[in-house]
């Protein structure tokens, strides 16, 4: 998406610069105050790339984004003579939006997970090649898990995981505005040699004489989360009552006192139990059926994706790959990404709008094969709406197929072309289930979309 571009096309349809009183943004949307509403041209908003409506409430004109929406906003602002500054609006019970506490967990986790996203990419990339290559070497005969080679490289896929809890520590403290580095040395405690053998071991561990919870808190996510949560309040206490010419040694250092007995004895222990229990509902919800799981997974993930929602369900995957060295969240998540793909492959081969069709075929691409599927919601399926509603369907008809088939991957990859083989590592049956999962939701939504058409866009340039 050209951010730039859209701003200024929205910006020209509400009247231009000088019929902006201001512009503030919330969750998904912008809000325009505006000199003279009649001179919005709605229709013209709505058809431009990344817009999902355009409304009009208590004397502002709101358009609705999505997800994307601070970054328009950004681009924007300095086409405004207004002396504005970057202003964000808590919601007010709009039924595109929840309410302000779920609203401030949606962005935290989002601004937490979101920076090791390419980095965990990055680990399912290697671990599908080591996959497609243990099974050819197998074909022949060979067996190359015990290769020095082979044990270095899936060190390299396995170690975002097993150190999650230094990673996470330092994009917590980014969020919850605690010192990075003190964050970093609590999470490195809680995953060092001599803390793993203590909790590996028969005895009971004590500290300050009070018996510890024993829990492995290498690959965790949410203690280290807490913790780091806990720390910002105390570092701030701590900056409060110690004198200015102090606070560099006593600040960090009493933190770490008081942090790392808190976390053992308390927050730890607390942070493990939110996560098993996390982790329990969602295999609950699979021992329901894993059909209806993969079906709701598979066909609201994008829906999910328009509001941000999606980024409260990372964890469970990733806690999952963590915990356990498998994850069908994401394998779920795939049918949507290829539903999408296809949905804009079928607007590219329907539409007669030549620079649609550019669009189409570009985010039908990103889709299917890196599993980006932005550019085909907002590009072209959800502003022309139908495609959508083939996409969800085709959606959810492939996640139930592959929860009928087990399908399990052995990382934590977004789903396209270049991370299939992360599917193959629990054995061909259920790859091939997740195959049938990704083609129905591909094929069928192009199909769909092809078939029973949408309403075209006639002039989408002006």
């Amino acid at each position: 998406m050209n951010y730039n571009k859209i701003g200024r096309d929205i910006l020209q349809e509400v009247g231009g610069e000088s019929n902006v009183k201001e512009l503030t943004y919330c969750f998904t949307r912008l809000r325009f105050v505006l000199k003279d509403l009649k001179l919005v041209d709605k229709k013209k908003i709505e058809q431009l790339e990344g817009v999902i409506s355009v409304i009009e409430s208590g004397g502002q004109l709101q358009v609705v984004i999505g997800s994307k929406v601070e970054k328009i906003y950004l681009e924007i602002i300095p086409m405004l003579s207004l002396n504005n500054e970057v202003k964000k609006e808590d919601n007010k019970n709009e039924s595109l939006e929840v309410g302000n506490i779920w609203n401030r967990i949606l962005i935290a986790i989002s601004t937490i997970f979101t920076p090791m996203v390419p980095a965990i990419a990055a680990s399912g990339l290697l671990k599908g090649a080591l996959t497609v290559a243990r099974i050819l070497a197998s074909n022949k005969g060979f067996d190359i898990t015990g290769n020095q080679t082979y044990t270095i490289i899936m060190t390299a896929t396995d170690a975002i995981f097993y150190f999650m809890p230094i990673i996470l520590a330092y994009t917590s403290a980014k969020v919850f505005k605690a010192n990075e580095f003190i964050a970093m040395a609590l999470g490195g405690t809680m995953c060092s040699p001599a803390v793993v053998a203590l909790m590996a071991g028969s005895s009971s561990v004590y500290m300050f004489g009070l018996e510890v919870t024993k829990a492995s808190y290498t690959s965790s996510v949410i203690p280290i989360i807490i913790g780091v949560l806990i720390l910002s309040y105390v570092q701030k206490f701590l900056e409060k009552i110690i004198p200015e010419v102090l606070k560099i040694i006593l600040v960090p250092g009493l933190s770490l006192i008081i942090m790392i007995p808190a976390i053992f004895l308390f927050f730890g222990p607390i942070g493990i139990y939110i996560g098993n229990m996390i982790s329990f509902m969602y295999a609950a919800l699979m021992g329901v059926s894993p059909i209806l799981c993969g079906a709701f997974v598979g066909g609201m993930w994008c829906v999910f994706v328009i509001f941000g929602a999606h980024r409260a369900l990372v964890p469970i995957g990733i806690n999952d790959v963590a915990l356990y060295g498998r994850q069908n969240l994401l394998a779920f998540a795939g049918a949507a990404n290829f539903s999408q793909g296809g949905a804009a492959l079928g607007v590219m081969l329907k539409t007669k709008n030549k620079n649609l069709e550019t669009i189409a075929a570009s985010a039908s691409i990103s889709a299917a094969l890196c599993g980006i599927t932005e550019p085909a919601i907002y590009g072209c399926n959800l502003r022309l709406k139908k495609p959508m509603i083939y996409a969800v369907i085709c959606g959810a008809l492939g996640g139930a197929i592959m929860g009928a088939g087990g399908v399990y991957g052995d990382s934590f990859a977004n789903n396209g072309v270049l991370t299939i083989a992360t599917y193959a590592a629990f054995g061909m049956k259920k790859f091939m289930f997740y195959l049938i999962g990704i083609g129905v939701a591909f094929f069928g939504s192009a199909l769909l979309t092809f078939l029973f058409g949408f309403e075209d866009i006639e002039n989408l340039e002006k």
